[in-house]
């Protein structure tokens, strides 16, 4: 494990003097090959929790044959306790804009696409002014691309990169085999660069700063800052830019109320870090990685309640496509309502701990496999409250 680092706040994201127009002008001057070594340098991973190097993506994508290709930016927030996205939308678009038009230069896109999450329908009207003077900037610098914005119906499953695809298509929503994967067959079929829309804003800032300078900050395997969504029991809820590497502890010691008894690091689909583990987990890729979501509980709250909140919203959200997820879902959230009526003994946790486990390995995408990840954290952890 890397050498932990003390808490450190960040500003690169929302920073407002980044020179924009400045900024695209000399990156759509740079050689293809120096944006993605800049990346492959920075260490950049995907901020939206998966972590696949942003330079590789975007590489492996510009080596694809054919004229038609297409950058997405993946602003399906939907993850509980998550909401760095919309605040990134609101304050900074254009340098979300920014990176897209980088991505699509360096891949040879002339469309790219926002798919933006249903519940976030009111920030279209302001996307869009933006998006024109974005446009207008393009054309004074004679670079031909275009940005539309589509958005989604509120389902959760969407912000699954090929489940998004299959929704911008006008299909029902659901993910696709793998592979192949969006660098080969994406958007329509062809190769498509799909980013979260942290990752993007990175990407482009990394223009700006050099990626010695972005590799300041993190660690080995987590090079950089991330945006982290603060709420629960917090007398300092909100938005906050951290360096990668932290040591939960200190994060506790930051955002806690004092009485912190666990910390659910990257939404329902992430992993409940009891106390006892906050000195020895870091947040980053090579301990507990994050999308962001960073839900802090207090003593006075129920994780039996927690993982039937979790349970019962990935039942509702669940698409149905796969039979793991489908009905182990459902079996999930049955069984710990029979053990917190005493209908189980509270040894059959263990068998639907076999249950979480078998349907990490067999569902279909992120959602089935990822379930396995609260649940077991927190009844391994909270055994005793699944019950009292």
């Amino acid at each position: 494990m890397a050498e932990n680092k003390q808490l450190k706040r960040v500003d690169i994201i929302f920073s407002e003097e980044c020179g924009f127009k400045e900024i695209l002008s000399d990156a759509l001057k740079m050689d293809n090959e120096k944006i993605v070594d800049e990346l492959l340098n920075s260490g950049l991973r995907g901020r939206g929790g998966a972590g696949f190097p942003t330079g590789m993506k975007w590489k492996f994508t510009a080596q694809e044959k054919g004229d038609e290709r297409f950058i997405i930016c993946n602003a399906d927030e939907g993850e509980p306790g998550t909401f760095k996205d919309r605040e990134i939308l609101f304050k900074v678009p254009y340098k979300v804009f920014g990176g897209m038009a980088v991505g699509a230069k360096v891949i040879g896109a002339k469309e790219g696409y926002i798919y933006l999450r249903g519940e976030y329908k009111f920030l279209l009207n302001d996307l869009q002014k933006h998006l024109d003077e974005f446009h207008k900037t393009l054309d004074a610098l004679d670079f031909d691309f275009r940005i539309h914005i589509v958005t989604g119906a509120g389902a959760y499953i969407c912000g699954e990169e090929s489940a998004l695809f299959e929704s911008m298509e006008g299909k029902r929503g659901e993910p696709r085999n793998k592979p192949p994967y969006p660098t080969v067959s994406g958007y329509k079929g062809k190769p498509t660069v799909i980013n979260n829309v942290e990752t993007l804003v990175y990407a482009f800032m990394i223009c700006r700063l050099g990626s010695e300078k972005f590799k300041e900050l993190g660690t080995d395997d987590s090079r950089g800052s991330k945006v982290f969504s603060v709420s629960g029991d917090t007398p300092i809820a909100g938005i906050y830019e951290l360096e990668l590497g932290m040591p939960l502890q200190d994060f506790v010691d930051e955002f806690g109320d004092g009485d912190t008894k666990a910390v659910q690091v990257g939404g329902a689909a992430g992993f409940c870090v009891p106390r006892k583990k906050f000195k020895d987990t870091v947040i980053g890729f090579e301990g507990v990685p994050t999308g962001g979501s960073m839900m802090v509980f207090n003593s006075s709250r129920s994780m039996f309640n927690v993982i039937h909140n979790y349970l019962e919203f990935f039942e509702e959200e669940s698409c149905g496509q796969c039979t793991p997820c489908r009905v182990g879902c459902q079996q999930l959230l049955l069984g710990v309502e029979a053990v917190k009526r005493g209908d189980k003994s509270i040894d059959y946790l263990d068998e639907l701990l076999k249950l979480s486990q078998t349907m990490k390995l067999t569902s279909k995408c992120g959602l089935g496999q990822s379930v396995a990840n609260s649940f077991s954290s927190i009844v391994d952890n909270f055994r005793e409250e699944m019950i009292y």
